[in-house]
């Protein structure tokens, strides 16, 4: 499920974080690593296929090569990283796409993309089969669950409106963090939230029979699911640093692609068992759902172009999440590392 969606001023982000101290960090590998730069990292949620290369590149010792010792860090909160790195407590995040545009347009958060990590979205509406929605013309009539945030309402707008009809032909219902349940118990008849590579395999090895579709095709544009980030400052002051992160983390991807059972083996071992115990048929299916859509013929693993992000920009101001357009140069950055 994406955890995201609550848009919060730079004036709490920066008094919150005050209060917020990094745990479930990573251990060190050795006490001779004390030289090494520490470069902090909170992720998205807690370990799952997405993160499979990180893990690999610090099992295989590529950030230790790069001169760096990578606490990986799990968020408290849905906005943990953004927030973290906006305010200097953490290095570098991974967020989402369109959550940086808002977040830079409207607060002047001063954050910036600098490698996408999943080239096409994972955000999906879902139903159990025996609804028959497989388009957004099936909604029509129909209840959708959502987290209650401004942008999954822009979707739905956008989506019914490029089907020829109108967002006020759904209700949507803030079902909170109780997406699935609340399809599978059919209090809602679909939901837009979850994933194609988690949420969708996890319903089907609970045994129920879904149906889902992505929503680039309905008038919304592609955009990257998954994003590293970093602030203003640290970009200016030391590229270098994420110049390495970054190469190692290529490396670490390579290696998943090359041989995924032992990436997964790797990523089991540093589950968060207490907190998000992982499904191996689930992350194997997961990571076959990831690995061509972080990297294909038309787009490298963490590369990122202008278009995809100018487009998502108009589309944002055309729905009312952002009233004045930001300057490519500041949402993203293109940080050489090959």
């Amino acid at each position: 499920m994406r955890k995201t969606g609550i848009i919060l001023t730079l004036t709490f982000i920066l008094l919150a974080v005050t209060a917020c101290t990094p745990r479930n960090t990573a251990p060190p590998l050795s006490s001779s690593l004390q030289e090494l730069q520490e470069v902090n990292v909170v992720l998205d949620w807690y370990p799952n296929a997405l993160h499979a290369f990180l893990y690999v590149a610090m099992e295989k010792g590529y950030f230790e090569q790069e001169g760096l010792k990578v606490n990986l860090q799990f968020p408290s909160n849905s906005n943990d990283a953004i927030s973290l790195v906006a305010a200097g407590k953490a290095d570098v995040g991974l967020y989402y796409q369109q959550d940086v545009i808002i977040t830079r347009a409207n607060q002047q958060v001063p954050v910036k993309s600098i490698g996408a990590v999943v080239q096409a979205p994972l955000n999906a509406i879902i139903s159990l089969a025996e609804k028959n929605i497989t388009s957004p013309q099936d909604l029509k009539g129909k209840t959708i669950g959502y987290s209650g945030t401004e942008l999954s309402e822009a979707l739905i707008r956008s989506i019914m409106k490029h089907a020829g009809t109108d967002n006020s032909d759904v209700k949507m219902v803030d079902v909170g963090f109780e997406l699935m349940s609340s399809m599978t118990t059919n209090n809602v008849d679909a939901t837009i939230g979850g994933l194609i590579n988690h949420e969708v395999p996890q319903l089907q090895e609970e045994g129920f029979d879904v149906n889902w579709f992505t929503l680039e095709k309905y008038g919304v544009p592609s955009y990257y699911e998954g994003i590293f980030v970093a602030n203003d400052t640290l970009i200016a002051s030391d590229s270098d640093m994420l110049t390495k992160f970054l190469r190692a983390s290529k490396k670490g991807f390579e290696d998943v692609k090359a041989d995924p059972e032992a990436a997964l083996q790797i990523l089991l071992d540093h589950q968060s068992a207490d907190h998000f115990p992982l499904s191996e048929d689930v992350e194997r299916q997961s990571l076959d759902i990831l690995l061509p859509l972080m990297e294909n013929d038309k787009a490298e693993f963490l590369s990122q172009d202008d278009s995809r992000w100018q487009e998502n920009i108009d589309w944002l101001q055309s729905e009312g999440l952002i009233k004045t357009k930001p300057a490519l140069d500041d949402v993203l950055v293109v940080i050489p590392y090959e």
